[in-house]
């Protein structure tokens, strides 16, 4: 009796203490907090966080494979980027088709290397060594890169961006149709056709009715231009007519200073030829009436007195100089007419 009391008690006190073990265990261990991924999830949000500094990037779907072969390569590889000076990310191309459409993602997996917003598409197994070796001895230098309009960073795949976005969308809406409603598939076939047509039918009458408007728009806008051309030009022309009155104005102002200046050069003349004239006459009329010097004119030689004979004046010359004054002094009055 004593042996099976000992023997009892000895079993109470190996699962008290089995008990608290048990208790005192379970808390440190549900206190293990889990593994940390490094891989850093990119969206259509943060995607552009690769175009600084050095990346790569693995494409992927939850269905794949092959992505599931390689997500612990992938893990690995990411664990040792602090090393190797390099950000790893993961893009999930079935929440975020966008992004698969702007990098133009064809199969599964694909990996691509960035490099201060220069991307090369990385073409080897997605192996913890060759992706360590892709780095470290920079195979990717050796790589073409994507450029112009096959950049993701591009206009272009901005505009595949948007395309992969709407596809991404409707396939969720046909998964919610056939899925959580159970619509047969061809309901849901039927009612994107239809959503088609009336997109189609809406942006037609859309435009009919719109552009109308636009086009008398245009119409107007065209017209006033025209208007205002017409305006300038006539602007134009007036000022041409006044500047061709104020240019008139100043030659016939310009023709009377120089028929002034002609009339003061007539005046002149005829006052020279009319002193010219009355000189001539004082001369003659010096030398006096024929008297007591008759005697002495009779003494001077033949060849003198008819060297004084051609030096008086003739009346005739005296006329032929009025009667040129006369004419000029017509021409200058039909001039000045």
């Amino acid at each position: 009796m004593a042996g099976g009391r000992c023997s009892s008690q000895l079993t109470a006190l190996l699962a008290a203490w089995v008990a608290a073990a048990t208790a005192t265990a379970g808390p440190d261990q549900a206190a293990l907090p889990a593994e940390q991924s490094r891989v850093q999830p990119m969206t259509a949000s943060n995607w552009t966080l690769v175009m600084e500094g050095e990346w790569m990037l693995k494409f992927y779907a939850p269905w794949c494979p092959s992505c599931q072969q390689t997500d612990s390569e992938w893990e690995a590889f990411a664990k040792n980027g602090e090393i190797l000076q390099i950000s790893v990310g993961k893009v999930d191309v079935i929440q975020e088709p966008g992004l698969s459409g702007r990098f133009f993602v064809t199969t599964l997996p694909a990996f691509f290397h960035a490099k201060d917003g220069i991307f090369r598409r990385y073409r080897g197994p997605g192996i913890f060594e060759d992706l360590q070796n892709y780095i470290l001895e920079k195979k990717w230098q050796s790589v073409e890169p994507l450029t112009g309009w096959k950049s993701p960073a591009s206009l272009t795949m901005s505009g595949m961006a948007g395309l992969f976005s709407i596809s991404g969308k409707i396939w969720h809406l046909h998964n919610y149709f056939t899925v959580t409603l159970g619509i047969p598939a061809w309901c849901s076939y039927i009612f994107f056709v239809v959503a088609t047509l009336v997109f189609g039918l809406f942006m037609g009458l859309r435009i009919f009715l719109f552009l109308p408007s636009t086009e008398q728009n245009q119409r107007s806008e065209e017209a006033h231009r025209a208007g205002q051309l017409q305006d300038a030009e006539d602007d134009k022309d007036d000022s041409n007519e006044e500047e061709n009155k104020d240019s008139l104005v100043d030659d016939e102002e310009e023709k009377e200073d120089l028929g002034d200046e002609d009339e003061a050069e007539e005046e002149e003349e005829e006052d020279n030829l009319a002193a010219g004239v009355d000189e001539d006459r004082s001369e003659a009329n010096d030398q006096g009436p024929p008297g007591e010097d008759s005697a002495t004119q009779e003494e001077l030689e033949p060849e003198e007195t008819e060297e004084a004979i051609s030096e008086q004046p003739c009346p005739a010359d005296t006329e032929v100089v009025e009667d040129s004054l006369r004419q000029r002094k017509s021409q200058h009055a039909d001039k000045g007419l």
